[in-house]
């Protein structure tokens, strides 16, 4: 039975530090997803600590770190990369898969949107770290302290979080969990016959602090990730500007460029969406990831939305890029490049794209809400420079909106103002040209062009008035067939509106409908249209509460009172939490010094402990004073306990005699017992003594 315990005890530790090592893997879970990673990560940890169980012998435990390695690649093989072997055993290609997954996993991880596709290429580098990780913790905890066992899985938890920090309850269960690991390891592991190294008592007071903190102090967004700098290559892909396609395609109507199955109510598909402009040429975004599994809404929709799914078939467009929407969420069927701040799909390494099914996310607002929305400054892009503007345009842009500041209204106001000025070219010999010559032209003179120039007149001018705004070039919706053509051509401004995101406007007034109630940005746009007044009594609308210009750059002036309020609840937190865990430490040290240094500390932690109870302590007090004084505040078998560690101090300073552990551990089981003597005084007295802060700053000398 004692055999059984003893094994038990054991194998207890390196428990402890195989799920440190998975708690570690797991915390990855927002690069692919909690469910993707349980088996890549659990099934291989829990080989290593079969291998580390059985292999205990003093002749096998040479042998046991390579086994244990071995054996956990092999785990990695069965449950990430089978189809690359045949009948489960390992082949050439397996082989290759694993170096590529040392090599290449990590990187194409952050080259793609998160939760990314869990597919080994992308995966692997995760549980060959868990496996890593779990090999060496386990042999650190044979060679040395247990508190070095953790190293490695400690290693993987920071690269965790340089990848995505964790936040919210996910993070206070990891929290939580590494934890207990961490507190099996350091409460029973032993390092060469050592003690164990920290009190159970302050780890579990560390774990609870770790969740009152987790769930009562916000989590600010991560200042850093790994992932900002590493972007798909596009050195294959050549990037046109769609913009110059426009006149040949509307020369050449017939051509059919696309199909579509499915998209009830669509009013317009997305090609690529334009927002760099330096006077002369439109940009663009190269900012491209491989899309996920599946790509949420912006943080700037704060609206409900409706997921969506149509079938695309029949793609030419002569270059890689995908007709998509504003807000795309996945797509089947292909593995396309995706443009995050854009929306903008593209097909990489120069290839061309084949049937695939589109699933997006469209924003439901009521009709006519949209009538006097506050706009968003901040949107990516939206007030991004327009070049040196030409003499007369500026005028131009305050006329059309009757002087108004920056709102949904009078972005209204500036796609009536096009409407109702300028034409739209038809025939031969349409207009061409999209920088300042070309659009003063048009603006000024000719107030004629094709949906090219209204569209980049009209941003330009928007963000003269500063308004946000980008250029989108895509396709209207035909009504009545499912095959889009190089008729259906058209470039499109789109405004950033708070809490919508982009909202697609129609300067030229000839765009499809789409649907003309609902809950989408059609019909709202439609019903904010039919609600603007006329132009002469245009005025600005009442300032929103929070919504100003105090700073000249859409910041509202407000006073950071959840950040004040953050540090205030850290720094009550910390005085509230770290005068136990400091007392903890405390003893934690004492205990730790050698021979005749344990038993005095012993004796400075019942004199301290008393002091927190209210017992006067002064400078020369033996500990027969000690208990003189605590005679009132204790019962008499704790007065005779104080007794008794007052004799162990005295043999220990004045027998002569060397370091004896047998006199430390005599003297410490006179603290537990004096501790539980005080105990009895009550829980009030007790939270008292634990919460005070003097003793640790005020010492007795």
């Amino acid at each position: 039975m004692s055999t059984a315990r003893g094994d038990r005890a054991a194998i207890t530790p390196a428990a402890g530090v195989v799920l440190a090592a998975v708690v570690a893997g797991l915390l990855f879970a927002p690069v692919f997803g909690l469910s993707a990673l349980l088996a890549p990560v659990g099934v291989p940890a829990a080989v290593v600590l079969v291998v580390v169980a059985v292999m205990r012998t003093p002749g096998s435990l040479a042998w046991r770190p390579l086994v244990a390695l071995v054996a956990g690649l092999l785990a990695v093989v069965e449950t990430t990369l089978w189809p690359t072997t045949v009948g489960g055993v390992p082949t050439g290609e397996t082989l290759r898969a694993l170096a590529d997954g040392v090599s290449q996993s990590w990187q194409l991880a952050l080259r793609s949107t998160w939760p990314a596709r869990p597919e080994p290429a992308v995966l692997l580098f995760v549980p060959l770290l868990t496996v890593l990780a779990a090999v060496l913790g386990a042999e650190l905890l044979r060679l040395t302290r247990p508190l070095a066992a953790l190293v490695p899985s400690l290693a993987v938890v920071v690269l965790s979080q340089f990848y995505a920090a964790a936040s919210g309850w996910g993070a206070v269960g990891a929290a939580l969990a590494y934890a207990v690991a961490a507190g099996a390891v350091l409460a029973t592991g032993r390092g060469q016959g050592r003690r164990p190294v920290f009190p159970s008592a302050a780890v579990a007071l560390a774990a609870a602090a770790v969740v009152v903190a987790g769930v009562a102090v916000p989590s600010p967004p991560a200042k850093y990730s790994l992932k900002d700098e590493q972007l798909a290559p596009l050195t294959q892909v050549q990037i046109a500007n769609p913009l110059d396609d426009i006149a040949y395609r509307l020369a050449h109507p017939g051509t059919p460029v696309f199909r579509v199955d499915g998209a009830a109510g669509v009013d317009r598909w997305a090609v690529a969406v334009l927002d760099e402009f330096d006077g002369v040429n439109w940009s663009p975004g190269a900012r491209y990831r491989t899309l996920g599994s599946e790509l949420r809404p912006g943080p700037a929709v704060t609206v409900p939305v409706e997921a969506r799914t149509a079938r695309i078939s029949a793609v030419d467009l002569g270059g890689p890029w995908l007709p998509s929407q504003t807000w795309p969420a996945g797509v089947s069927g292909a593995e396309p490049l995706v443009e995050e701040q854009q929306g903008t799909l593209l097909v990489p390494d120069g290839g061309r794209a084949g049937d695939y099914t589109l699933t997006w996310w469209a924003p439901q607002i009521p009709a006519g809400s949209l009538y006097g929305a506050a706009i968003d400054p901040d949107a990516p892009g939206g007030l991004s420079g327009v070049g040196t503007v030409p003499p007369g345009i500026t005028e131009l842009a305050e006329r059309a909106v009757n002087g108004t500041r920056p709102t949904f209204q009078a972005a209204l106001a500036l796609e009536r103002f096009f409407r109702e000025n300028y034409r739209l070219a038809s025939g031969q010999n349409l207009p061409t040209g999209h920088s300042w010559p070309q659009l003063a032209e048009f603006l000024l003179t000719a107030k004629r062009g094709t949906s090219e120039q209204f569209a980049a007149a009209y941003v330009a001018l928007a963000r003269v008035r500063g308004i946000p705004a980008r250029l989108v070039v895509g396709f209207r919706a035909p009504t009545g067939t499912t095959v889009v053509s190089n008729g259906d051509v058209l470039a499109w401004p789109e405004v950033a509106v708070e809490g919508v995101g982009w909202v697609p406007l129609d300067p030229t007034g000839t765009a499809a409908p789409g649907a003309a109630a609902g809950a989408g940005l059609a019909a709202a746009t439609a019903g904010a249209r039919a609600q603007l007044p006329a132009s002469q009594d245009l005025l600005d609308p009442p300032v929103a509460a929070g919504e100003g210009t105090g700073d000249g750059n859409g910041g509202t002036g407000r006073f950071p009172w959840a950040v004040t309020g953050a540090v205030l609840l850290a720094v009550v937190l910390l005085g509230v939490f770290g005068v136990p865990l400091a007392k903890g430490v405390r003893a934690w040290r004492r205990r730790r010094r050698g021979g005749s240094g344990a038993v005095i500390g012993a004796w400075e932690e019942v004199r301290d402990r008393l002091r927190g109870h209210g017992v006067p302590v002064t400078a020369g007090m033996t500990v027969r004073d000690l208990a003189t004084a605590a005679a009132r505040f204790v019962d008499q078998s704790t007065v005779e306990e104080l007794r008794s560690l007052g004799r162990t101090v005295d043999v220990a300073l004045w027998s002569g005699a060397g370091p004896d552990e047998g006199r430390a551990a005599q003297a410490w089981t006179a603290v537990r017992r004096v501790r539980r003597g005080l105990a009895r005084r009550g829980v009030r007295a007790r939270l008292r003594a634990a919460f005070e802060p003097w003793t640790l700053l005020r010492r007795v000398t």
